[in-house]
């Protein structure tokens, strides 16, 4: 936020209850006027597209208590990246799902995003990823999900293997309450592994 967008990271779940509050006012109606604590969203005119029908759904990427109460209440559903099968099924699921359900609002989707690929030189593909993922380790918000799994470090939660171990992978996160797996496997590993892994995905879908 602030060596990036020059917004400084102060009160971030205020912040994220008004930003959410303008915004699905202005995807309703095409007018918002909210006056909060961190922002200002009362534009002039109505905006070009006077509201959609039905208006687009609003993903967060929640993963922490706070975050996903306000996205419970506000948004369609959650985007959380590193968060595994386990971190999921007792953290995040029953959160935000509970707090929809005392807002009165639909079932959030949560879409989990995982990093893997289908691959035969699993060796390969785990030093790709532990170079690939060293970042998200120094990041106190994926710092906290990759602990709630039990893993030691970002890597360990990228799905490496073959069809058998990637299929189940996939399983495993729907079995604990994801609605969608989304799978990046971009940079892990050569095309051969890339599409190996959209056909095993496909075959799954």
């Amino acid at each position: 936020m602030e060596p990036v967008f020059g917004v400084a990271y102060e009160r971030p779940i205020t912040r994220l209850r008004e930003f959410l509050t303008a915004l699905r006012s202005l995807l309703v109606t095409g007018e918002a006027d909210v006056r909060g604590e961190t922002l200002t969203a009362s534009p002039p005119m109505p905006t070009a597209v006077p509201g959609a029908d039905p208006p687009p759904p609003v993903f967060v990427a929640a993963m922490g208590p706070r975050a996903l109460r306000v996205t419970g209440e506000l948004a369609h559903g959650t985007l959380p990246f590193l968060a595994g099968p386990r971190t999921l099924g007792e953290h995040i699921v029953p959160e935000i799902t509970t707090v929809a359900e005392r807002a009165g609002r639909p079932a959030p989707r949560v879409v989990a995003f995982v990093s893997g690929v289908v691959t035969d030189d699993v060796d390969a593909a785990r030093a790709a990823a532990a170079r690939q993922s060293a970042f998200y380790d120094t990041v106190p918000s994926y710092r906290r999900v990759i602990e709630l799994e039990g893993a030691a470090k970002a890597a360990d939660l990228v799905e490496i293997g073959d069809e058998k171990v990637i299929a189940a992978a996939v399983r495993r996160y729907f079995d604990a309450g994801a609605t969608e797996v989304v799978f990046g496997a971009t940079e892990l590993a050569g095309e051969a592994a890339r599409l190996r892994t959209w056909n095993l995905l496909g075959e799954l879908a």
